[in-house]
């Protein structure tokens, strides 16, 4: 379990990835992310920059024929360089694992585990074919009350990472909000999912 201490920290960093996969971590539905790096990153590729991240939610770039069908009606279409007025944060999460995979056995196995469908994982398996998918495993807590930020330009473009603007513990609230957050899986539940995963790719 994480520490109540912990939880106090100011968060100032957070991971974007699209607001289908977050809603998915946040109802606890999968635990999973596939990542190969974003167009902006160094190197194009995906680096672990911190282990502990906000979770903030993309729209520009879902599309509902790369999602498993349960997923895809969540997916409501935006223009190129669409971006809302303000963002919602619901949860954050502790990166326990990362796991390169190439092979494409093993990442057709891992299908059950993340809201993606094949056309997504062949799409990311041929990307940069010379570099593994990361599977990145996550431990997610959700805040007892969303925190809403102003979209600011600096957290637009193709990466995976954002320094936001002002250490978000210092909103008003926000320490409790870390401190009472609770896991969206309980530890046994979490334990047993992510070692149905490291059986897989090791």
């Amino acid at each position: 379990m994480v520490s109540t201490a912990s939880r106090s920290l100011p968060l100032t960093h957070a991971l974007k990835e699209w607001q289908v996969a977050v809603n998915a971590l946040e109802q606890g539905e999968t635990i999973a992310l596939l990542r190969k790096g974003g167009i902006r990153e160094s190197g194009g590729t995906f680096t672990i920059a911190h282990d502990r991240a906000l979770l903030y939610p993309t729209y520009e770039h879902q599309r509902s024929h790369l999602v498993k069908g349960q997923y895809a009606n969540a997916i409501t279409p935006v223009e190129s360089g669409w971006h809302p007025e303000t963002v919602r944060l619901g949860s954050w999460a502790f990166m326990t694992d990362r796991f390169p995979v190439s092979d494409e056995a093993t990442v057709a196995a891992l299908l059950p585990f993340h809201i993606w469908n094949e056309a997504f994982v062949a799409d990311r398996l041929k990307w940069k074919p010379n570099l593994p998918l990361d599977v990145l495993l996550l431990r997610v807590y959700t805040l007892p009350q969303p925190q809403i930020i102003p979209y600011e330009p600096a957290y637009g473009g193709c990466k995976s990472w954002l320094d936001l603007t002002q250490a978000i513990a210092q909103h008003s609230g926000f320490v409790n909000a870390l401190a009472d957050s609770l896991p969206v899986l309980e530890d046994a539940d979490y334990r047993d999912r992510r070692d149905e995963i490291r059986a897989i790719v090791s």
